[in-house]
């Protein structure tokens, strides 16, 4: 199929992509070399800002579900599709985080026709996720930004109120993820970090985190991932040095700070999977003026959240693989108040006491914890 790459309504470049993969057999004419998804061009050399397939299809099916996501292999057997990557066309490549899309070619579509920001979108394959089989699969539209959500943990896109939230749930015997969301944002809100606020839903007794959208029509979330592959790498530079140099390069200012407070809140609830997907960059869609590093998300997977023994040693992400040496990376602590978490750990308690799944005594070791780390930040800063 033949469709150009948009942005919004700035066409990019033409597409060949093969029905049968969904992966993009052909690039054609480039008609925004600029609006380019960042990290698609040859980052150095002759053919610097040269537009690579390779980098092109890698940054598609980006886009897609994971094949690691709790249910895929069901509910794509149920819709009769065989990979996720399929799906993309399904939606035209739209999602929650950008404003990137395919349009078929002389379709005459608009990004106002079809977005999900200002349009409503398929409930179904949300459904479909979360383990409900079809009535009528013949029926089923696939309109529907959950096509292009990412991570391995069960969830949907829904409407409320006008409102597109993010519904996500837990895993393992603690289902621990959607309490940990919510203490990280109590945590964040006492610090006054920029962060997306988490709060608990329940549904057929299993509980769900809940958050809305910090994207707008006129924004975008540029993941970390996409501006590391932005720059080569060089044998010299450590992975946060790397990240630094691009967002310089970029013109993205006054980050350090921001990635610091990110890193502070990481290591007080031992965060396991602060990856490079799991934070990143707010632009203009149009203008492509960077705005800065979006609000703290997705911290679920933190507090010891799948394992028997809290307090155990686990490893950090993205810089450093242990959060002892993580920390050290940041150099300012002025900020840090920790008064404003004295009864933290009281807060951590109440969270978690709304779980059938943690008994008091791991609710009081979590609780703990989150505390004496903090404690310690007080006496390195």
């Amino acid at each position: 199929m033949e469709y150009a790459l948009m942005h919004k309504n700035i066409p990019v470049v033409e597409l060949e992509i093969s029905e049968h993969s969904g992966h993009i057999d052909k690039t054609g004419a480039v008609h925004s070399p600029s609006h380019l998804p960042l990290g698609t061009t040859i980052p150095s050399g002759k053919e610097k800002g040269k537009i690579e397939r390779g980098f092109l299809n890698d940054w598609w099916r980006g886009r897609s579900i994971p094949a690691s996501r709790a249910g895929i292999d069901s509910a794509l057997q149920n819709i009769g599709v065989s990979t996720p990557s399929l799906l993309l066309e399904k939606c035209y490549g739209l999602s929650l985080s950008d404003q990137y899309w395919i349009c078929p070619k002389g379709s005459g579509l608009r990004w106002e026709d079809v977005n999900f920001f200002t349009n409503d979108f398929s409930k179904d394959m949300g459904e479909i996720l979360f383990g409900h089989e079809p009535d009528a699969p013949e029926c089923v539209s696939l309109m529907s930004p959950d096509n292009t959500s990412d991570g391995w943990l069960r969830k949907k896109w829904v409407i409320a109120d006008g409102k597109r939230i993010l519904m996500k749930g837990g895993s393992g015997d603690y289902n621990q993820e959607a309490y940990n969301e919510a203490i990280a944002s109590e945590i964040m809100r006492r610090l006054k970090i920029n962060h997306i606020p988490y709060t608990l839903k329940t549904e057929h007794g299993k509980p769900y985190s809940l958050c809305e959208t910090f994207v707008t029509p006129e924004t975008e979330l540029i993941p970390a991932s996409r501006v590391i592959e932005s720059k080569r790498k060089s044998n010299q530079e450590s992975y946060y040095g790397h990240l630094l140099r691009c967002c310089g390069e970029l013109g993205i200012a006054d980050i350090e700070l921001a990635i610091g407070k990110m890193l502070t809140v990481d290591y007080i609830i031992a965060n396991e999977d602060r990856h490079y997907n799991n934070f990143g960059f707010i632009r203009n869609a149009e203008t492509l003026e960077w705005i800065g590093l979006a609000p703290v998300y997705d911290s679920g997977t933190s507090l010891w959240y799948n394992t028997v023994r809290v307090g155990s040693l686990v490893e950090s992400k993205p810089f450093k693989k242990s959060h002892t040496e993580q920390i050290t990376l940041v150099t300012d602590m002025k900020w840090f108040d920790f008064d404003a978490l004295k009864g933290i750990d009281e807060a951590v308690r109440e969270i978690l006491s709304g779980s059938g799944d943690i008994d008091a005594s791991r609710r009081d070791r979590i609780a703990r914890l989150v505390l004496e780390r903090a404690a310690w930040l007080l006496e390195k800063g």
